[in-house]
């Protein structure tokens, strides 16, 4: 199995940066959708928000801190696939839009949800409680990073 080392290689961010996209093309599509400010703006924001607090909770480097992000995540992830039944419901998209749109949204609740579930069941707590491996060229026994 591969290492992380960033939180662009999380297949469930990749998953959620293709929604964001996604909807943002939904919005700017339907004259209809783009004029309701308030409905446009907030599944723009909560997809946004889905994609940010996976990469923000990866970089917090603590599987407890992660695991919370990821919650978050997962929320406005649901708030997104709420926005969209609202949006075919006003007919600022089809059925066929919908379609192209929920199963990806539906796909990256499941995959946060397996990966809080994995998390929790992990022994590892992240790399804030290692132990420091590198010195950055303080070599002295004064210098403990």
């Amino acid at each position: 199995m591969a290492t992380i080392e960033k939180f662009e290689d999380l297949k469930i961010w990749q998953k959620a940066r293709e929604l964001c996209k996604a909807i943002h093309e939904l919005v700017i599509a339907s004259e209809n959708f783009n004029k309701d400010f308030a409905l446009r703006d907030q599944i723009k924001r909560a997809s946004g928000s889905t994609m940010d607090n996976i990469a923000e909770g990866f970089d917090r480097s603590g599987r407890r801190e992660f695991i919370q992000f990821l919650a978050i995540a997962k929320g406005s992830n649901s708030e997104v696939i709420s926005q969209l039944y609202r949006a075919l419901d006003f007919r600022y998209i089809s059925k066929s839009d919908f379609d192209k749109v929920y199963p990806c949204a539906n796909e990256i609740g499941k995959m946060i949800g397996g990966f809080i579930k994995y998390l929790k069941e992990s022994d590892y707590k992240g790399v804030k409680f290692e132990e420091p491996q590198e010195t950055y060229g303080l070599e002295t026994k004064n210098y403990k990073l």
